[in-house]
């Protein structure tokens, strides 16, 4: 791993949380993205972010790991900004897809604290028992699943906003 994190202090209460930059990099969402697909067995998640500037590039890189998670050709479902609410109606309305949200808030000193929750299918956050302690064994040991070739990719797709009909920000 070329740049690890703490993944005990990282990989906690249902998903990623930490201070940016220094607790939690970019390659946090990659990695995520990816384990989450392979820890689920699925083929569609759900994905959406807050908006705010950090957000969408960890967003961007939670969809990017997603879709190269190993011979899964996961489709992810990209709302763009969407709140909790609206992300947990379009899991459901998906199929009970897993999903992820990415958002950012303002920490101490003006530092930015970035959070991905990870949801199962059942829109609840992942645990210890649902998938989280496998995510974070697979980022602690290295093991972030890569996609087994170029068939096995999967693909970004824009989810209509359930407001407008139109792809969000």
């Amino acid at each position: 791993m070329l740049n690890p994190v703490n993944t005990d202090m990282v990989i906690r209460d249902g998903g990623a949380h930490g201070r940016y930059p220094g607790e939690i990099h970019e390659a946090v969402g990659w990695w995520l993205g990816a384990c989450l697909v392979t820890t689920l067995k699925t083929h569609r998640i759900a994905v959406a972010h807050d908006g705010r500037a950090s957000s969408v590039v960890f967003f961007q890189r939670l969809c990017r790991g997603a879709i190269n998670a190993q011979h899964h050709a996961c489709s992810v479902l990209a709302l763009r900004v969407a709140d909790e609410g609206t992300l947990l109606r379009a899991m459901a309305d998906l199929g009970d897809v897993p999903g992820a949200r990415v958002s950012t808030a303002t920490g101490p000193e003006g530092t930015e604290v970035v959070s991905i929750v990870v949801y199962g299918p059942d829109g609840k956050p992942l645990d210890e028992d649902t998938g989280l302690a496998s995510i974070r064994r697979m980022i602690a040991d290295d093991r972030v699943p890569i996609p087994v070739n170029e068939t096995a990719k999967g693909r970004i797709e824009h989810y209509p906003h359930p407001d407008t009909g139109q792809g969000g920000q």
